[in-house]
């Protein structure tokens, strides 16, 4: 197990390869700061240099992230600074945002409280939205007079549609967590005792999957909505000559032939129900 502290967080990565990064300020509900910010760009720069399985990220005492500190906000604009280096600081964020979201892997976010403005973006960024009952969704930016950032324009709109991401985005409401979930970007609902070990579960779900095969099909997939399909044709065709390379490929033809079970059977895998 290697485990890294960071500024406001930690990221933890255990013998099976499966990593959490979690938000350690839930006194002030993770408040997504520039600490906060530094810190994601360090642990993503670990799990690229570690290459664990799957990620799992969470918040701390109630709370996946607030959003932004309103508080220092206030304090730049009361020393006269607050507009000073905002298009860099913009744009170093959606440095680590494109990594996290290009991540080869399954990243899986575990959200319990509010998960808002920045942290309702980061949220997105996930493949899957695990959250508890108590858990809410606001695209907050606009009630401080801020434009929705952190690539929430470009993700909403991805996860629930164009009509309803103009909605989201353009009253900053508050979106419980079962209406998230009849949305279709909360996978699933917890109790709040069960959620991490429910995230982790679904994490572990992913470890006999074929990685290069997994990784590249996320890639893909993240594209489809920015690329044709004569483009993303021939996209298919290059990754599928690297999956058909793979070890993965082999091994899972030697065992059909042989009549043995699948490694990877996410049906025949599946917890029992209830």
């Amino acid at each position: 197990m290697n485990s890294y502290d960071f500024r406001q967080s930690r990221l933890v990565i255990d013998d099976d390869g499966i990593a959490v990064f979690e938000h350690l300020r839930g006194e002030a509900r993770n408040p997504f700061n520039m600490e906060l910010r530094a810190d994601y760009a360090d642990m993503l720069r670990q799990v690229e240099a570690d290459a664990p399985r799957a990620l799992v990220i969470t918040g701390s005492g109630g709370s996946f992230s607030g959003g932004g500190d309103v508080k220092v906000m206030h304090a730049r604009l009361a020393d006269g600074t607050q507009a000073t280096g905002v298009r860099q600081r913009i744009l170093d964020i959606h440095d680590w945002l494109q990594r996290l979201r290009d991540l080869q892997i399954p990243v899986i976010a575990a959200v319990d409280g509010p998960a808002w403005g920045g942290g309702f973006a980061v949220a997105l960024c996930a493949d899957f939205i695990l959250a508890t009952p108590r858990a809410s969704f606001c695209m907050v930016f606009l009630r401080i007079g801020a434009l929705p950032d952190m690539g929430s324009i470009h993700l909403l709109p991805r996860a629930v549609g164009l009509a309803k991401a103009k909605e989201l985005l353009m009253t900053g409401r508050k979106v419980t967590a079962q209406e998230a979930e009849r949305l279709g970007f909360v996978h699933s609902l917890h109790a709040p005792e069960r959620l991490r070990e429910e995230a982790m579960a679904l994490a572990r779900r992913f470890l006999p999957a074929p990685k290069v095969a997994l990784g590249l099909t996320k890639r893909l997939v993240n594209r489809a909505y920015e690329l044709d399909a004569a483009t993303l044709a021939e996209l298919e065709a290059c990754a599928q000559v690297a999956c058909l390379a793979e070890p993965d490929h082999a091994q899972a033809l030697e065992r059909f032939v042989a009549k043995q079970p699948m490694r990877f059977d996410w049906d025949r895998d599946a917890p029992p129900a209830g």
